[in-house]
């Protein structure tokens, strides 16, 4: 008889895109993902998504929730879930057969993992100090710990190859070699990639807004800092190939050569 085990069960860091619902419309929902699969189909194609709900002023009933989830896959996209939220949210995953994605944090739900009103609700004088109470309003790309302090930088020597993902957690991340089509660099902090970006780079991944991408040689499938992001299905001329810098200034990503 085999006694050896099954299967084994390790939880891993994968890359998950966010659904944020702005309004209940299942046809529009539909056409904009659409939209952005044909812009970008090596990104988005039957990307694995969450389904975020927070920004809505009621949640949808069952059978709203299913037509959203049905516009996404008709996109081409895979839902895989729920922002973790309220309880009300929790509810719902389980009457429809979804899990709750904790590391995507609703827009009303604190750091500290608690429940609160809206951001529209008054505070109560019981309530938590501000800097613990206040809202998370962009979801964190691989983790659930709040921006910190950093630490010092991680460092990769060499090429990031096709279908390597590299994350530093709560710190910078230096890459002296080059990031190849298909491979992510990640970091809580800022990026400096001493080689060509072919790939993808996502700095401030919990958040930071201050975090900013470094390339010495620019030919990137996506860049995205705090949740905001960018993608190239043809790179700009007039940035293709040079150094360049990426940064957030209010809700835009901006890139300039160095």
């Amino acid at each position: 008889m085999d006694t050896t085990d099954a299967c084994d069960l390790r939880f891993g860091q994968v890359g998950i895109a966010c659904v944020r619902v702005r309004r209940v419309d299942a046809a529009a929902l539909a056409e904009e993902l659409e939209r952005r699969v044909r812009a970008a189909p090596q990104l988005f194609s039957r990307a694995a998504v969450v389904l975020d709900l927070s920004h809505l002023l009621n949640l949808p009933d069952d059978g709203t929730v299913d037509a959203l989830l049905e516009a996404i896959r008709s996109a081409g996209m895979l839902p895989v879930g729920l922002a973790y939220g309220t309880s009300e949210t929790e509810a719902l995953s389980r009457r429809m057969g979804l899990p709750l994605i904790a590391k995507f944090r609703a827009a009303y739900e604190p750091a500290d993992g608690g429940s609160i009103a809206p951001p529209a609700a008054a505070p109560t004088p019981a309530a938590e100090p501000a800097k613990r109470a206040e809202p998370v309003v962009r979801e964190p790309v691989l983790a659930d710990s709040a921006p910190g302090n950093l630490l010092g930088a991680q460092y990769h020597d060499g090429t990031v190859r096709s279908g390597q993902q590299i994350y530093a957690r709560d710190r910078d991340l230096v890459i002296t070699g080059a990031v190849a089509n298909g491979a992510e660099v990640i970091a809580d902090g800022s990026i400096h990639i001493y080689g060509g970006l072919r790939g993808r780079a996502m700095a401030g991944a919990q958040g930071d807004t201050k975090a900013r991408i470094y390339v010495s040689d620019f030919r990137a499938e996506l860049v995205a800092i705090a949740g905001h992001y960018r993608v190239f299905e043809q790179i700009p001329k007039d940035l293709e190939g040079q150094s360049v810098q990426c940064w957030l200034e209010g809700e835009k990503l901006l890139i300039a050569k160095l």
